[in-house]
């Protein structure tokens, strides 16, 4: 494989940022394709923001949101990620990638398949390693976090978040109702347990004047730093993660740099790339 090829990456979000902030720091060509409304969680280390702002930089590595190949191209001469809103990943069979990775991490197999590359890497639970894609990299915290995979699949989705400072269910926030988010908090904010972070907003169908519309507190669960919170007027709905919540409260820089587990994944995908393709 040369540096010159292309790799595709499904998804920008938290984790799927470090292993295209990784690619791109070993030299690889990347193309990252992402849905129309992200909804990251940690939103200042996530390259899915330049969906919305058009452009976004997570340690030193610069993602822009391009709409066509000649705009793709020129962010490459300009030494940024072009990031393509293509949530099916219909551009991939044209763009001919030597790798496709996964990083969508959304627990399922989104159409993610082997025929799309002479390599193909998942993140995560979801995937069969030698059915649905040639690899699996483990992304649950504990002593196989980052292992490859080349036959089986990751651990299943407990929908139980790893333990930070003693916590884990408590530090993660869903939404209560459904609506639309407006936040009374912002990332790097110390909260209290039972502060209003959030409110959500759902209005009266019948009657769409502001007195009718109802609002639902979204509250602080734990003492902490806010971590992360998805992003002003998204919409949600009830049982959607919104916010994370970081007891280490002198841990700032955690809301702005990338995390442990993350880097730890992100080599596990170089590694294959290296190992199958070098």
């Amino acid at each position: 494989m040369k540096k010159s090829d292309l790799i595709i990456v499904r998804g920008a979000g938290d984790l799927a940022t470090v292993t295209i902030h990784r690619l791109k720091k070993s030299g690889f060509r990347l193309l990252v394709l992402e849905t129309d409304h992200p909804a990251a969680i940690r939103r200042q280390v996530a390259l899915s923001e330049a969906v919305y702002s058009k452009s976004a930089c997570v340690e030193g590595v610069e993602a822009v949101r391009v709409e066509d190949e000649k705009q793709m191209i020129d962010a490459w001469k300009n030494g940024k990620v072009p990031v393509m809103v293509d949530p099916t990943g219909e551009s991939i069979a044209s763009m001919q990638p030597k790798v496709v990775v996964d990083a969508i991490l959304a627990k399922r197999n989104l159409g993610t398949n082997k025929n799309m590359a002479p390599l193909t890497i998942a993140l995560g639970p979801g995937f069969i390693a030698g059915v649905d894609v040639d690899v699996v990299i483990e992304t649950k915290r504990g002593h196989n976090l980052g292992r490859v995979i080349r036959e089986g699949s990751a651990y299943p989705n407990t929908g139980i978040p790893g333990i930070i400072g003693g916590y884990g269910v408590e530090r993660v926030i869903h939404a209560p109702a459904d609506g639309i988010l407006k936040n009374k908090s912002k990332i790097g904010d110390i909260v209290e347990k039972g502060q209003v972070i959030a409110v959500i907003e759902a209005s009266d169908k019948e009657n769409e004047s502001a007195a009718d519309i109802k609002k639902t507190e979204v509250i602080a669960t734990i003492d902490g730093l806010l971590r992360g919170l998805i992003r002003d007027n998204y919409p949600v709905t009830k049982g959607f993660k919104i916010a994370d919540i970081d007891p280490r409260k002198e841990e700032l820089a955690n809301c702005f740099t990338i995390s442990d587990k993350a880097r730890c994944i992100a080599g596990s995908v170089l590694e294959v790339i290296c190992e199958t393709l070098g």
